[in-house]
């Protein structure tokens, strides 16, 4: 296993710890992107998230919405939020979510006075929130003190014999060393969902997990719909996983050895006292999966890929890795890591791991994800049913 340097982070009031420093001007819906983008223009520096949701949303579909928001804005990678939304109460609710971790939140409504005095006002005290988080100073960090997050897409032959074992090794050792780490994608473990039910910590752990992968795949049914094209994808057929079973092995082959000690619903944060790998309940889609887990507290996420994909999200670093020697040519400029070597025999499994351990470590000290170099904020909700 390669050394392992000096690690930091930036601490928050609550305790927790992330990897960046972003200060958020968050839109409650829809109608306030105009206005929290406008912030962020008037702001160079904070970072606007617009969405297409928040509207006429009722039960667990809002519910979901209210905890995506929240949990973007509890992530540790966030040093402060500017909220905005068209009406007061709701507006409030969320950053008074946010607020309880200690960080600095404000929030604005936009009814009864309109975008240009909320623009002004929301951009003074996004300047004050900027300049005070660029004073905080990072300190020295352990992996206990970082949530990690994987899923994979694009996925192809390769990525079951090289980025996703390559990635099965960072999630042991992680573990190992007092980490935390989610995985999800439920529909993509069909054919291979006994592999994680075997892995459950406890009978309790088991069954959660069974009765929540068997609910998902209930409403997939209820529809009549053929999944062939959509599970597995065109890009996954056209790279030679022709069965959801195929894909779902290469899935599982990235989530390592270690025991599943938790079921989680989505955007649900892990119990801070239970380190170790936990499941989230959640889309196959990328950006909706990653917007998810970084809404649980993730702040670094590993995406294996083979075909090529060039997913990023605002919040959570996401650093790709591939095995498939012309994507790492033909895409470089969206790849983290090119571990194409191990299907040539020139290196093994573990030397992988340290290569990826290297990139994680120097992504965590500050270092540029590909896709944050490239500009990919992929912020995506999930929707569980029609709006009002």
């Amino acid at each position: 296993m390669g050394s392992k340097p000096r690690l930091t982070g930036f601490r928050r009031p609550n305790g927790t710890m992330g990897i960046r420093n972003h200060v958020v001007i968050l839109p409650l819906d829809d109608l306030s992107n105009a206005a929290a983008e406008a912030v962020a223009k008037v702001i160079p520096g904070t970072m606007a998230l617009p969405h297409a949701f928040g509207r006429l949303q009722f039960g667990e579909d809002l519910e979901l919405t209210f905890q995506t928001l929240i949990g973007t804005g509890r992530n540790p990678n966030v040093a402060a939020v500017v909220v905005i939304g068209i009406e007061p109460k709701w507006t409030q609710k969320v950053a008074d979510g946010i607020a309880s971790t200690g960080k600095p939140v404000a929030a604005f409504s936009i009814e009864g006075k309109g975008d240009l005095y909320v623009i002004a006002e929301a951009s003074r005290v996004a300047a004050q929130f900027l300049m005070d988080a660029s004073e905080i100073q990072r300190e020295p960090a352990e992996i206990g003190d970082l949530m990690m997050s994987i899923k994979c897409g694009e996925s192809d032959t390769t990525s079951g014999l090289g980025s996703c074992p390559t990635t099965s090794q960072a999630v042991d050792r992680w573990v190992a060393a007092g980490g935390t780490v989610i995985f999800g994608e439920t529909s993509e473990l069909t054919g291979g969902e006994n592999l994680i039910a075997d892995r459950c910590i406890d009978d309790a752990c088991r069954n959660l997990f069974q009765s929540t992968y068997d609910n998902y795949i209930k409403v997939i049914e209820s529809t009549g719909a053929n999944l062939l094209g959509s599970q597995p994808t065109q890009g996954n057929i056209a790279g030679g996983l022709t069965t959801i079973e195929e894909k779902a092995l290469g899935n599982i082959a990235k989530t390592g050895s270690v025991p599943v000690v938790g079921v989680l619903k989505p955007a649900q944060a892990p119990d801070p006292s239970k380190p170790g790998l936990y499941f989230m309940d959640s889309s196959s889609a990328a950006a909706e999966c990653i917007t998810l887990m970084a809404a649980g507290g993730a702040v670094i996420h590993l995406f294996p890929t083979g075909q090529g994909n060039v997913i990023g999200n605002p919040i959570e670093p996401v650093l790709k890795l591939t095995a498939n020697p012309k994507t790492a040519a033909s895409m470089r400029e969206h790849i983290d890591l090119d571990v194409s070597g191990l299907l040539r025999y020139e290196y093994n499994l573990e030397q992988a791991g340290d290569m990826m351990m290297d990139v994680i470590y120097r992504c965590v000290n500050g270092r540029l994800a590909t896709a944050e170099a490239m500009g990919h904020r992929e912020f995506t909700f999930t929707k569980l049913y029609i709006s009002a």
